[in-house]
Order: C-alpha cells, then structure tokens, then sequence
C-alpha cells in the first residue's frame, strides 16, 4: 500500500501549544497603551494567525503612531515572559506528535509565522522539542511569512519531500491559506471551544477535513 503523505507539517501556536490567549492579551494590552481599545476576542479576530510586525500600517492607522522596532522588542519580551509563566501544550498534543514522529520516521517539522525564539521556546516549555529539534522553521526568516506559501515550502525542502505530499496541520486562515498555497493537503484544527464560525472558515479557505481533537489526528492521516 502506498503511503498518502511523505511528511507532517505543523503550525504550532493553536495547533501544538495553547498560546493564542496569552500572546493576544499582552497585545491587546500594549494596543491599549497606545491608544487603540480592544475586547481580548476583537484582538484575537484581528490578529490570530499573522505576525504583528506584518500588521505595522492597520497598527499605525489606529493609533496614530508609528509602530517603531523598540516597541516590537518590548512587545516579545512581555509576551515571552507570560509564554514562559503560562504556556500549556494543547489537549492531546504530546500524544499525538510522538506517535506520529514514530509513524513518519521522523519526517515531521513545525512551520510556524511566529519568530524562531518564541517557537524554540514554546515548544521546549511544553515537552515537544525533541520530536521538532532541528526541523523549525519560521516565518520570520522567510521573504514571506503566512498566507503566503514560504514557511511550508522551505518546511518540505527542509524534510525532502514534495509539499504536495505533506499534510499540514492548522488552525487559522491564513495558515490553511498558507498550507494550501504551498500544494499540501491542509487538516484544519478547530476544537469545540473555537466555536461554529472557525470550521466553516477553515474549510473555505481549502482545509480538506476538519478535527476536533488532536487525538484524531493520527487516524486522518492514514
């Protein structure tokens, strides 16, 4: 029989560890300090998925102020230190991964928007470094960082495979954008909590299945 995929291709914030609500409140919080009020859930509608130093013009029209690379240094401390206090690794993960890891040979990678050093550390915290070691990779460091197609391509590379053999895993638009653009077979993450909207959301972006639970993970991929 043949194999469906070569290799696995994570996201990681929202799909690995549970981070989103800690990353987005600090956000939210130095927003405010500027001058534009947000609900922690407008925050996270406008800015789940992308990376904030891609979102310098929308931040600067709102505040009125020049989005300056101080404040983004400022912005990944305080966001670093309530990962380092708080972040969790979502429900099943660590299960899941390992098996796969196991199943693939070892042809898995995390390709994430975020910067390396909030992925290294997230994944370390959370007990899912010694699966990923050596195979991270970040948008940051890409000419283009999700929805474009970057991360994912240099991921497959990365694994030598095809993308279009990979599946990828993700929980955003843009990432399944991302997934989709680079030719992988995209699985949308989407647990109860994300609500009725986020699967509909998913799948119109190009996901071709949608979870609930990362334990389930493992079955879809057969």
């Amino acid at each position: 029989m043949i194999a469906k995929f070569d290799a696995v291709l994570f996201d990681c914030d929202g799909v690995l560890v549970d981070s989103e609500r800690i990353t987005n409140g600090v956000l939210r919080d130095m927003l405010e300090e500027l001058g534009w009020k947000l609900t922690a859930q407008e925050c996270m509608h406008i800015f789940l998925g992308k990376a904030v130093k891609d979102e310098r013009a929308l931040i600067e029209t709102h505040t009125g102020q020049p989005l300056t690379e101080d404040w983004l240094v400022r912005f990944r401390e305080r966001r670093n230190v309530g990962l380092m206090h708080g972040v969790q690794p979502i429900r099943n993960a660590v299960e899941c991964v390992a098996l796969i890891h196991e199943r693939f040979a070892g042809r898995i990678a995390c390709a994430s928007g975020a910067d390396r050093f909030k992925v290294e550390l997230q994944l370390d915290k959370c007990g899912l470094m010694p699966y990923f070691k050596g195979r991270i990779f970040s948008g940051h460091e890409m000419p283009r960082s999700k929805p474009a197609p970057d991360v994912y391509l240099a991921a497959a590379a990365g694994l030598g495979v095809d993308a279009r053999r990979c599946a990828v895993v993700e929980d955003t638009v843009p990432g399944v954008t991302a997934g989709v653009a680079a030719g992988a077979t995209v699985f949308g993450y989407s647990p109860a909590e994300a609500g009725h909207d986020v699967p509909q959301a998913l799948r119109r972006a190009g996901a071709a299945g949608i979870f609930t639970d990362m334990a389930q993970l493992p079955a879809l991929l057969e």
